[in-house]
Parts: C-alpha cells; sequence; structure tokens
C-alpha cells in the first residue's frame, strides 16, 4: 500500500483548488472505551464509502497520530461543496454516525473530544514537496511529478494567478 519511494524531489499534481478537511479526536479517558470506541469506529466505515465512490468529490486521505491520545485524518477533496453535500446526505454513513456521536458526546461528559477544521486552498495557493518518499498527503490523493514540472522553488509552485 503505497510504499514504493519516488527517490529525488517530487511534488503534488494537483494544479486546481483544493479543500483541505481535518478531522480526529482526543481520547480525554482511556477507560472509558464506550464513549471513544465507538467514534474511532465509524470513521473507516466512512472513508471506505468515500474511497469507493469515485464520484464523492474525496480526492484521498492520510491517517495520522499525535499519541497517545489524538487521531486524526487528513482528507483532501476536490471542492468544499463535495465535502458538504457528503456531510449532509441523508443516505450515506456520516449522518448516523455523527447522530450517534452527538449522543454519545452528550452523555460522555468529557470522556472523548472532538475537532475538525476545512480549509479552502485556491488554485495556486498550495504547494508541496516530497524528497525521498512514498506518496504521502496530497501527493498520495492527487499523484506526484518531478519538481522541475511544477518550478524548482517553493514560490514558483505557488503562483497565485490574479483573473
Amino acid at each position: 500500500m503505497g510504499t514504493e519511494l519516488f527517490a529525488g524531489r517530487m511534488t503534488a499534481e494537483a494544479e486546481g483548488e483544493v479543500t483541505v478537511f481535518l478531522i480526529g479526536m482526543r481520547i480525554n479517558r482511556f477507560r472509558a472505551l464506550r464513549s471513544w470506541l465507538p467514534v474511532f469506529k465509524a470513521m473507516p466505515r466512512m472513508l471506505r464509502e468515500l474511497s469507493q465512490d469515485k464520484g464523492s468529490g474525496m480526492l484521498g486521505y492520510q491517517l495520522l497520530f499525535g499519541a497517545p491520545r489524538v487521531l486524526y485524518v487528513v482528507q483532501y477533496w476536490d471542492s468544499h461543496e463535495r465535502l458538504l453535500e457528503y456531510a449532509s446526505a441523508q443516505d450515506k454513513e456520516h449522518r448516523p454516525a455523527w447522530a450517534a456521536f452527538n449522543r454519545r458526546m452528550r452523555e460522555g461528559r468529557g470522556k472523548v473530544g472532538f475537532w475538525h477544521e476545512t480549509y479552502v486552498v485556491p488554485a495556486g495557493a498550495h504547494e508541496a514537496v516530497y524528497i525521498n518518499m512514498p506518496a504521502f498527503g496530497l501527493g498520495k490523493a492527487t499523484g506526484v511529478v518531478p519538481v522541475g514540472r511544477r518550478g524548482d522553488r517553493a514560490a514558483d509552485r505557488l503562483s497565485l494567478k490574479k483573473a
């Protein structure tokens, strides 16, 4: 699973707008399994659903851990509209998971924390570099190309174009 190393300097192939969605949980009380385990188990179902639906708008994701208490996912979307569409869809995994999570939060009295952040990044306002790495982050979501194709310096790749 994505362990091929790309030698040298690579950059993400993404050139258009990207929506970056960070979502995570913090285990405040490890022994309160009933409070945090269902939250932990819900995310893989949603990621699987989104990954299998090529039209969902999710380009890819990266799982990250802030040991020992924080687990989070960085998701890359082709637009914020598609992210919001998924979040509100009645027939997708998110809605029932969100309702159950809210019930659990009211009952749990602070045993698990939750957070999310959304960033809409316009075309030309993002850049990435990966050196001797397997596909990772935005590069994993959109593919990688040699740095020279998009500019040798970060300033070249961050070409904010005025309309």
